[in-house]
Formats: structure tokens, C-alpha cells, sequence
């Protein structure tokens, strides 16, 4: 039993390797980037007029806007919407082929988590940057006080390693216990569990955008809209 896709190797030579991470990686990538294609060029073809997965795709992505202005008190920033529609796609597509038999979801990679973490990473003080400047930002990692600095920056560390460490454990623990169930009794509790991991699954992919865009936002936060919360707090 594999715990981890990177331990499946399809080709090596020498340090290079293709293990199952990466190849899966390239097949949801794949699969988004076509069924954009096929979306966007039949609703060409219909005058934009939204029908069949277009409604459903369209739902996505007013709820994942109306979750970004729920959660930021401004404007956000126009790349915000693609980048969290992205990462949850892409967490959500990929634990839903995990029943598919030979797929190994990449979420299930600590790597894969991680590069997604990193994403979230960096897209926060480009975020903050861009809605109050380099020193409204940098003057965030100051408060309450200037001795704080070094937690800040310790917690802004932290909850990165934390957001890849959840959808990591989470990922391999539902895959563990698939396995040790189709050992124990293979026939319809198997069944159950791929419908439960299937339900799981997407509520991993919402917990991580969710996350995702709480850390980006809070990173664009004023002052006064600090106080604002404190007092409604």
C-alpha cells in the first residue's frame, strides 16, 4: 500500500524522475484546461446563453466571488477570483478521481500541498501590497507592537506549513482507511467509503480556498478595518 503517489515511479534516469505525482498532476491540469476550452467555445457557439455544466460552472464561480466579498472589506484584487477558483478546482477535481481505478490523487503528495501552499504564500503580500502599499503592509508585521515582529513572521511560516500539512494528512488518511477497508471487507463497505471520500473530498478543496483566501485578505486588512472588527468582535 502506497501512502504517498511519489512513490510510484514510472520512468527514471539518473536524478530525473516521473513518478506518479507528477504524471497525475498533468492529467487534472489537463483535464481543467480542456473542459475550459469545450466550455468557453459551446458557449460561443450559443451567444454566452449558460446551459447544462455552464450553469454548474457558472454557480462555482459566483460562489467562490461571493465568498471574496464576504470575507474582504474592499475590492479585491482582480487575479483573486482565478487564483482561489483555481486552487479549489483543482483540489476538488483531483480527490474526485480518487475512486477511479490506477489514479493516485496528487493531493495526496506532500509536495503537491506544499507548492499550493506556497501559491497561497506568495499571493499574500502581492495581495496586501497591491491594496495598501509596502509600508501598510510591512506595517502589519509591527503590530501591536514592534517586538511582535518575529511571531509574525513565525506565524505567517506556520500557517503556511499548516495549510499544505491539512489537506496533506487529510488526503492520505482517507486513503489509508479506503485501503485497510477493502482489506477487511471488499465488497460494499469499499463502496461506502468512495462515496463518503467523494463528499470529504470536496469539503477538503472548500476548507483550503477558504483558508486560502482568509490569509490573503487578512493581508490587505487596514487599520481601520481592523478596528472595525475588534469592535464587532
Amino acid at each position: 500500500m502506497e501512502l504517498t503517489p511519489d512513490t510510484i515511479v514510472y520512468w527514471q534516469a539518473g536524478w530525473c524522475r516521473l513518478n506518479a505525482t507528477i504524471v497525475h498532476t498533468w492529467l487534472v491540469m489537463a483535464l481543467l484546461g480542456l473542459t475550459a476550452i469545450l466550455v468557453r467555445r459551446d458557449m460561443a457557439r450559443h451567444q454566452g446563453a449558460p446551459r447544462g455544466w455552464h450553469n454548474v460552472l457558472e454557480a462555482v464561480v459566483l460562489y467562490i466571488r461571493d465568498e471574496i466579498h464576504a470575507v474582504t472589506d474592499n475590492r479585491p484584487s482582480p487575479w483573486l477570483l482565478p487564483l482561489l477558483g483555481g486552487l479549489f478546482l483543482f483540489v476538488a477535481l483531483s480527490n474526485a478521481l480518487s475512486p477511479v481505478p490506477g489514479f493516485k490523487p496528487p493531493t495526496g503528495s506532500l509536495s503537491t500541498t506544499a507548492a499550493l501552499a506556497l501559491v497561497v504564500f506568495l499571493a499574500v503580500p502581492v495581495h496586501g501590497i497591491s491594496r495598501t502599499g509596502l509600508r501598510g503592509w510591512l506595517r502589519g508585521y509591527l503590530r501591536p507592537t514592534p517586538l511582535m515582529l518575529p511571531f509574525n513572521v513565525i506565524g505567517e511560516l506556520s500557517r503556511t506549513l499548516a495549510l499544505a500539512v491539512r489537506l496533506f494528512g487529510n488526503i492520505m488518511s482517507g486513503n489509508m482507511i479506503a485501503a485497510i477497508l477493502l482489506l477487511i471487507a471488499p465488497i460494499f463497505v469499499p463502496v461506502l467509503m468512495q462515496l463518503l471520500g467523494l463528499l470529504t473530498g470536496m469539503v477538503h478543496a472548500y476548507i483550503f480556498a477558504v483558508l486560502a483566501l482568509v490569509y490573503v485578505a487578512a493581508a490587505a486588512e487596514t487599520d481601520d478595518q481592523r478596528h472595525n472588527k475588534e469592535q464587532r468582535t
